[in-house]
């Protein structure tokens, strides 16, 4: 198991919460022989094809004690590595460090991959319980001197080594992992450091289960039927359930989503009703009791702060960009500086159509954050002759699903997909898919989780149960997670234009899985820098509205008639629209990120809130109609771990995408040999060579930023 693999364990773990525990003893503790029962599901690699997880046969008590077996197994055979009395080779060394952990590879991607999309009580406790253990055991390896020992003195000679390209890349990548771990500080400053990523294990868990909790308890409660005014039938019975099992019987209750916006703005006439909603999803996390995440930020801040100090870096941004293919807070932050101020002038522009036609109604007053959603589709319809809603009798889930998303990458790469019900699921709305090659071989099982519940994390993701590698001889498991909010029994499930075109992203990931062809397991997949991960998935989102692919899903799920070609027209001309605000809010989120892993640890602030309105100000995006995609209290992404300092990496890889997309188009657009040469160049390479290596191997230079600044409208924007 290597540094990407247990970085990751580490960022699952804040799905959940977590108490502190100490590293030396965890050390103490995994270091002993602990026996896993031959029962455990998790004893023995599953039997079922391509590894598939067996859910039916895991239960809750089956993971600590495969977590403990996992790290002591592991641990064990570390210390094989490093006291070899061998000479380091590559194959004693770096071959054996990518085959060990294969016990907790298989309970740590499981656990996390289902606590993700189905959590409980009990698993939540596990998390709890193993968040520092996971920390303490990473620091085992990766502070060992004596294993570094070794993958110093080849990564020394590498050149003399005759290494393959792949082999001397992964070779290059330990060095820097482990010097980016702190192997190198003294006995005294690893204790530090210890300390600090335990508790930061722990604070980031606290802080994402405090949000899940809020989405979850936070639903807004409204009296009366009328109240709901705008919203379709299908949606105001699902209201009067979800009120129901809340112990709401007879009135309605509109369900929370993660980011600051939420879905039914756009349709709610009442604005009593809007201000409440809105008012309750920008205070998540700053009310004060048991879910305040305000404290939770400074600690987090101030740890990670003087993590990257104890490393010999400025501050934590610092510290995460070096490896990443921006490298530094000067190229992020000219980003977002080229892009904050055209975007907030776009924003001012659209703030001022929508308040004529707030005007025009007599409204009696400004638009602010919980009318924008509701007046920007009057003004879409009034531009464009179309609102939202004429879109969804034709984005059906499974036609979305099995003849846009399946259709497009058939067309791309000839791959056929096969529904199967004989294997087991975690719960009932999953569903399964053999995927097959052009040459007709199976390639990958797909798993889709399309619906939204309690017991799953907000947003959207992919994630690997199973990750490629021929050393392994593994072939992949891939799983989709949406949230679609599900239709009450016996109603279709009729998707917005933004569920579609996240159906189209998270495949992107998908396919970045499945067409893995590496050697070792640290470059499976997604296993690349976090500011390149966003981008092969932002490309496949260019076939949601091409013209073969649309013809062949958009069909009304009533007639089967296909989607109007003046409907889609206007679909086409719209994609400008509202970029102004899409844009600021996702600047805004991406400045607050930076500024926050910015500080050095004598600056972390007293007030959470008021730095984030002053950091704001600064950068001039503090429009009040258009506040951040996630405010700081309930910013998941970037305090749970997985893009701390990192959050820019949509934009940043938007770059990269809409200069592909440009290739695609210069070059026939929908044709396999375009998605052979993609997936030749980069999609199968994994994290095997450098990223923008890659990216220039298939486009023939370096991404200019042009087609970006064409797509979010800012080309010849005043500042």
């Amino acid at each position: 198991m290597n540094r990407p693999q247990l970085l990751i364990l580490a960022a699952s773990l804040a799905f959940g919460g977590v108490a502190h525990a100490a590293a030396p003893a965890t050390h103490a503790h995994a270091k002993q022989a602990v026996a896993i029962d031959a029962s455990n599901p998790f004893a023995k690699p599953s039997t079922l094809p391509f590894q598939y997880p067996a859910f039916d046969k895991v239960k809750d008590a089956h993971f600590v004690p495969a977590f403990n077996a996992g790290m002591a197994e592991h641990l064990a055979e570390i210390e094989a590595i490093a006291n070899n009395p061998k000479a380091p080779t590559f194959e004693n060394t770096i071959v054996a460090m990518e085959k060990s952990g294969k016990l907790l590879g298989r309970v740590s991607t499981y656990f996390f991959g289902v606590k993700g999309a189905n959590t409980n009580p009990e698993m939540d406790k596990i998390a709890t319980e193993m968040s520092p253990k996971l920390a303490a055991h990473s620091d085992a390896i990766f502070l060992n001197a004596k294993l570094y020992e070794r993958i110093k003195a080849l990564y020394d000679k590498r050149d003399a080594l005759k290494l393959g390209k792949e082999e001397k890349y992964l070779l290059e990548r330990y060095n820097t992992d482990f010097v980016r771990s702190g192997v190198k500080l003294s006995a005294a400053d690893k204790e530090k450091l210890k300390a600090i990523n335990g508790e930061t294990a722990k604070l980031q868990n606290k802080f994402t289960q405090n949000v899940l909790k809020e989405i979850n308890t936070s639903v807004l409660i409204v009296d009366t039927r009328e109240e709901l005014a705008g919203m379709s039938e299908a949606q105001i019975n699902a209201a009067a359930a979800a009120a129901k099992s809340r112990g709401h019987e007879g009135k309605y209750a509109i369900v929370m989503v993660n980011t600051t916006g939420q879905p039914s703005l756009s349709v709610l006439t009442n604005r009593s009703v809007r201000e409440r909603l809105s008012k309750l999803a920008l205070e998540r996390g700053s009310n004060g009791g048991e879910y305040d995440n305000r404290e939770l930020v400074r600690q987090l801040a101030k740890l990670r702060a003087e993590k990257a100090v104890l490393l010999g870096y400025e501050n934590f941004a610092a510290y995460q960009l070096e490896d990443r293919t921006a490298k530094t807070t000067t190229a992020v932050n000219g980003l977002l500086a080229e892009l904050a101020k055209p975007a907030v002038t776009n924003a001012r522009r659209e703030a001022a159509d929508i308040q004529k036609m707030i005007d025009a109604e007599k409204g009696n007053f400004q638009v602010s954050a919980a009318d924008w959603d509701h007046y920007t589709d009057k003004v879409r319809a009034e531009r464009y002759a179309f609102d939202q809603n004429q879109l969804k009798p034709y984005f059906e889930l499974d036609n979305v699903l099995t003849k846009g998303v399946f259709f497009a990458a058939n067309k791309l790469y000839g791959l056929s997909f096969k529904e199967r019900r004989d294997l087991p699921v975690y719960h009932e709305d999953v569903r399964v898919f053999d995927v097959f090659d052009a040459n007709g071989k199976q390639l990958a099982i797909f798993i889709a989780d399309m619906y939204a519940r309690p017991s799953k994390r907000g947003g959207a993701w992919a994630n690997a149960y199973v990750a490629q590698s021929k050393l392994m001889g593994t072939r992949p498991v891939i799983s989709n997670n949406l949230n679609i909010p599900k239709p009450p029994k016996g109603e279709p499930t009729l998707l917005t234009y933004d569920e579609v075109r996240t159906a189209f992203h998270e495949f992107g990931h998908a396919l970045h899985g499945m067409f893995s062809d590496v050697t070792y397991p640290r470059f499976s997949g997604t296993s690349v820098p976090r500011d390149f991960v966003e981008y092969p998935s932002q490309v496949n989102e260019m076939w949601m509205d091409h013209p073969l692919v649309l013809a062949n899903y958009a069909r009304h799920y009533q007639t089967g008639a296909a989607m109007p070609k003046e409907l889609l027209d206007k679909v086409i001309a719209a994609d400008k629209f509202n970029q102004g605000m899409k844009t600021t809010e996702n600047v805004a989120a991406s400045l607050l990120d930076q500024r926050w892993h910015q500080l050095k640890p004598s600056e972390i602030p007293a007030d959470v809130l008021a730095f984030e309105a002053a950091a704001l100000k600064e950068a001039g995006v503090d429009f009040a109609p258009v506040p951040p995609r996630y405010r700081t209290t309930y910013f998941s992404h970037v305090f749970s771990g997985g893009y701390s300092a990192g959050y820019y990496s949509y934009l940043w890889s938007e770059k990269l995408d809409a200069d592909t997309v440009e290739w695609f188009k210069e070059n026939g657009g929908l044709l396999r040999k375009n998605g052979d040469h993609f997936r030749k160049t980069l999609l199968s390479r994994g994290g095997s060579q450098d990223a923008m290596e890659m990216f220039r191997n298939f486009r023939g230079r370096d991404p200019k930023i042009e087609p970006l600044l064409e797509r979010r409208g800012l080309v010849g924007v005043s500042n």
